[in-house]
C-alpha cells in the first residue's frame, strides 16, 4: 500500500493523560503537532482512567492511542492499558506513550507490546513519523 493510500484515510489518534498527573504540555505539545501534519487528534485531557481512554479509543476508532505519563506510574498504567485493550478488541491499535520512563522500563513495557516510549526533548517529527509509519505498515487493510 503506498503513501497516498494512507493519506486519503485520516490517520487517527488519542491522546491522553492518565492518574492524577495534571502536567499536560508535553501531552498538548504533540497533539497539536500531531494535528498540524494531518492527523486527526483526540485529546481526552487530564485524570483518566484507563477504562475512560480505552473507551473513547474504542468510540472513536483509533489507530492509536499515545499516553502522556510523568507520574512514575508507567509500570501500572500501560500494562492496564494493553490489557483493557486487548479484553474490547482493540489488538491492532498502537499504544505508545512519552514522559519520564527508565530505559529498563521502556524494554519491560516493549516486552509486554507497547509501541514506542519517547522521552522529553525528543522533537515531534520522530513520533509523528513512528505512528505514520505504523500505521502504513500494520492497517494497510483498512484503508480504501
Amino acid at each position: 500500500m503506498s503513501k497516498d493510500k494512507i493519506q486519503e484515510k485520516k490517520i487517527r489518534v488519542l491522546i491522553g493523560k492518565v492518574g492524577l498527573d495534571g502536567h499536560d504540555r508535553g501531552a498538548k505539545v504533540i497533539a497539536a503537532a500531531f494535528r498540524d501534519s494531518g492527523i486527526e487528534v483526540i485529546y481526552t485531557g487530564l485524570r483518566q482512567t484507563p477504562e475512560t481512554i480505552v473507551e473513547a479509543a474504542l468510540q472513536e476508532d483509533v489507530d492509536a492511542i499515545g499516553i502522556s505519563i510523568l507520574s512514575g506510574a508507567h509500570m501500572t498504567v500501560f500494562p492496564k492499558l494493553k490489557k483493557l485493550m486487548e479484553e474490547k478488541g482493540l489488538t491492532d491499535v498502537l499504544l505508545f506513550g512519552g514522559g519520564i520512563i527508565p530505559e529498563q522500563d521502556k524494554k519491560e513495557l516493549k516486552t509486554m507490546g507497547v509501541g514506542e516510549l519517547f522521552t522529553p526533548g525528543t522533537p515531534t517529527f520522530e513520533t509523528i513519523n513512528y505512528v505514520k509509519n505504523w500505521v502504513l505498515e500494520n492497517k494497510t487493510g483498512d484503508i480504501a
